[in-house]
């Protein structure tokens, strides 16, 4: 009895072995691979793949947020793209990205906004504040008080990189193309 105890044991502490180190192989800071996020999505892709965009942000404000989404390359193909236009060309003019930053940095007021170099008059600096708010960019959370949702910073930042913007215009990404 006390032998095949001993046997159970042993089986048992090998098989948790095997998982320790399937768990560990899977962990993105023990991955010996440049493509240690592809291989995960591998693991759980479906027919036809996945896109994951994902981020952890501290801001200026010492603000944090963390973020994830998911979808099929599928459902996005067969989705109405109009529908997200305005979206995007909201962040088609130089004068609302300056303010998305500034909003980020903690310059909340139209008149913050209007104090910094570049921005046009108080009247475009509102125009530009409405249309970021109407395309969810921007929030106003009380009167003349406007952030970047939580919502939107990690997906904004994700949008300003696949664009190709660095911070360091010398900086080579890691973009790793399998």
């Amino acid at each position: 009895m006390a032998r095949d105890l001993e046997t159970i044991v042993d089986q048992l502490l090998d098989r948790v072995a095997r998982l320790e180190e399937r768990l560990v192989a899977g962990a993105p800071e023990a991955a010996a691979t440049r493509f240690w996020a592809l291989e995960a999505l591998r693991r759980m892709e479906g027919d036809g793949g996945r896109l994951v965009f994902a981020g952890t942000v501290d801001t200026p404000e010492a603000q944090h947020f963390e973020w994830q989404e998911e979808h099929t390359p599928a459902g996005l193909m067969a989705a109405d793209w109009s529908a997200v236009a305005g979206t995007v060309a909201a962040l088609g003019h130089p004068v609302r990205l300056e303010i998305l930053r500034a909003v980020l940095h903690g310059a909340h007021t139209a008149r913050e906004l209007g104090e910094l170099p570049g921005l046009g008059t108080s009247g475009q600096t509102y125009h530009h504040l409405r249309e970021l708010q109407a395309a969810g960019w921007v929030r106003l959370v009380r009167r003349n008080h406007h952030v970047v949702p939580g919502d939107r910073v990690v997906p904004l930042l994700v949008l300003l990189a696949a664009a190709g913007l660095r911070a360091d215009p010398e900086e080579t990404p890691r973009r790793d193309i399998a």
